[in-house]
């Protein structure tokens, strides 16, 4: 992990190449607003993007759950065969 100090009009300028820097090359920055840091930016691992994903489709088999979206044992052995 790299970490760079940038401007906060320089990351205004170059936001798209930045956030793709980040990603590619595994790279922190921090924005300066008067050399006071304002916020931080850096790629989310492969691991927090899994749990991020986990996470919403958890939200969702529970949504489906409220509304009686469900499926019992013997329907579910029916739509595989067994």
């Amino acid at each position: 992990m790299t970490i760079r100090i940038i401007s906060i009009r320089e990351f205004r300028e170059n936001m798209t190449g930045l956030l793709r820097e980040a990603q590619a090359k595994d790279i922190h920055f921090v924005i300066m607003r008067h050399a006071v840091p304002v916020a931080r930016v850096a790629p989310f691992s492969k691991k927090e993007m899994a749990l991020e994903e986990l996470t919403r489709e958890i939200a969702e088999a529970r949504a489906q759950a409220k509304r009686g979206e469900v499926f019992t044992q013997k329907e579910i052995e029916k739509m595989m065969g067994l």
